[in-house]
């Protein structure tokens, strides 16, 4: 399978919003997708942008994407923070993750960054067994807060 990574365009916000729902359904949260595409465009592509994504793609056809932003931590400085990283279930077992991570990975050291964070949950054994191939920590010393407005 050839695939091409590179940084995402306005034009791809659809097919990543799909994707997104895709994974809503996988963690078992179809309708915790609120986000409407004009937000998510504005939120990625507007004047203040704040989020970046790169999408993987096969055929001209987006099979995966990343989307991360830059989060300051007042111990250690900037670092990448991994929203999500999505691969659809139809291409999943090409390295397409990989691919992904790895330009992440290669992004944050452009960026000067210190460290990638990111969360997942705790029953999804093949998220944790791909992280598990990279040199990271996993965390069960700190409790996940939200306060919904």
């Amino acid at each position: 399978m050839s695939i091409v990574i590179r940084k995402a365009i306005i034009t791809d916000c659809e097919a990543l919003l799909d994707l997104i729902k895709e994974l809503a359904i996988y963690e078992k949260e179809p309708k915790a997708v609120t986000v409407s595409l004009e937000h998510f465009k504005q939120s990625g592509f507007g004047a203040n942008p704040v989020y970046w994504a790169i999408v993987a793609e096969h055929n001209k056809i987006i099979v995966g994407f990343a989307l991360y932003y830059i989060r300051y931590s007042t111990w250690i400085g900037q670092t990448m923070y991994l929203e999500d990283i999505i691969v659809t279930e139809s291409a999943r077992g090409n390295k397409i993750g990989a691919l992904l991570f790895n330009f992440l990975i290669n992004e944050a050291k452009e960026k000067k960054l210190v460290a990638i964070n990111w969360q997942v949950l705790d029953w999804n054994t093949p998220a944790i067994n791909f992280y598990k191939k990279y040199p990271c920590t996993f965390d069960d010393n700190w409790v996940n807060c939200k306060l919904v407005l």
